[in-house]
């Protein structure tokens, strides 16, 4: 059986891997010179199963506007008239109900405690590494509001199973000590205890490595032009070089997939949304974090990277616009300097963007289509590399006709057409 995956970046890697241990013929598509060198380069560095939620949540359409208005906001919109942004937000906005977002949630939690599943048997199996650790998330709080709202995911979490702790500002030390000089600043913390961390890029070039050993075939510096698809069946990909002929096509082209897709005739409601990070060198480890701490405030994620520290947040609608304003750099740099101002130099700093391909219901889109072999594989959020293993998995049995060891039903496409 041929297949071929577009897109290199974390979601399509690993996907690559899965189909090809199975006894699949994988062929890699990317404009990119190498794995992982758009959304998943420098990413937040977690794997976060526990902190797996929909940004459509009760309350959000206020906290929205409030946040139009702020200077450090999570949150930015564009002024610019877009018909896509539009539609999306309104979508978005449908979903922020508490059902909604309890279902939501719950689809997107099970992905992903079944993704971290993969990734532990994963480093068993091939031991790779990537500065990895498994010291879990910190989410901090800075106020009394912020404590009590964190009560309704703390049900969710109870509910499923996931392993968490509640501190008080003096159990946070126990866990981070490096918040030591400013740990006034905060009012108690939520602590996800299975979540992990570590280098995305890392972890894509070291898999690509196991790729090749599984005789994968990667076409780099190549442009994907069309699906070729004939009598509603996929018959292949055209690119800027060749017509690869296959049978199965397994999209993974995150914020890119909209658009591919659209010339198939299949409407996918995905839009890209961008985020910021910094990389800075540690200089004091005893004020450094010691795995990821999630300031929930700005919304901005703080991690330990062996001996960096990467800082990733904002939530911007701009399209596929990739510029770095000083506006927004300047709001990680703050909370870097604000929770962790002895841990390194922010002069030292490197910044990077990216496009995180977002649904308006938060859950990626993993499943058949209308068109038989072609399958999807994308819309992870800021989740991708969290339910890389996990979708990898679901996938590649859903290619193979086999049962998933998860319920993939609301995973698919099909969902959007009720």
């Amino acid at each position: 059986m041929k297949v071929c995956v577009l897109g290199a970046g974390v979601v399509g890697l690993t996907a690559a891997y899965y189909l090809a241990k199975r006894g699949m013929a994988v062929t890699v598509v990317d404009r990119q010179p190498g794995v992982a060198l758009e959304a998943s380069f420098a990413n937040a560095g977690q794997i976060s199963p526990g902190y797996s939620a929909p940004w459509a949540a009760p309350g959000i359409p206020l906290k929205a506007l409030k946040w139009l208005t702020q200077k450090r906001a999570p949150l930015k919109i564009s002024p610019e008239p877009e018909l896509n942004k539009v539609v999306w937000m309104s979508q978005m906005l449908r979903n922020c109900t508490s059902q909604k977002y309890s279902v939501n949630k719950s689809r997107m939690m099970a992905l992903a405690e079944y993704s971290r599943d993969c990734f532990i048997e994963l480093r068993s199996e091939i031991g790779i590494r990537y500065d990895d650790n498994q010291k879990g998330l910190t989410q901090l709080f800075r106020s009394n509001e912020q404590v009590d709202g964190a009560i309704k995911d703390i049900s969710v979490l109870k509910a499923l199973g996931v392993p968490h702790e509640v501190l008080t500002p003096e159990a946070i030390l126990k866990v981070e000590p490096g918040l030591a000089p400013v740990i006034h600043k905060f009012k108690g913390a939520l602590r996800l205890t299975g979540d992990e961390t570590g280098d995305c890029h890392k972890f894509c070039e070291a898999l690509k490595s196991e790729c090749d050993k599984l005789n994968v075939e990667f076409q780099f510096s190549t442009s994907i032009q069309q699906l070729l698809v004939d009598q509603k069946k996929v018959r292949g990909v055209s690119t800027d070089k060749s017509i690869i002929e296959c049978d199965q096509v397994l999209m993974c082209l995150g914020s890119y997939s909209k658009e591919m897709l659209k010339e198939a005739g299949i409407s996918v409601p995905i839009y890209p949304v961008k985020g910021y990070s910094l990389t800075v060198p540690i200089s004091n480890n005893d004020y450094a974090p010691t795995s990821t701490v999630m300031d929930e405030t700005y919304k901005v994620a703080i991690t330990r990277l062996g001996d960096r520290v990467r800082a990733a947040g904002t939530a911007e609608l701009s399209g596929f616009n990739l510029s770095m304003p000083k506006a927004r750099t300047d709001t990680i740099s703050y909370v870097v300097g604000d929770v962790f101002p002895q841990a390194g130099d922010l002069s030292e700093a490197e910044f990077w963007t990216g496009l995180r391909p977002m649904t308006p219901d938060g859950t990626p889109i993993v499943g058949a289509t209308g068109i038989e072999g072609l399958y999807l594989n994308t819309g992870h959020g800021t989740l991708g590399w969290t339910m890389s293993c996990g979708s990898a998995a679901l996938i590649t049995d859903i290619m193979l006709g086999e049962q998933t060891a998860i319920d993939a039903t609301n995973l698919a496409v099909q969902r959007y057409q009720k």
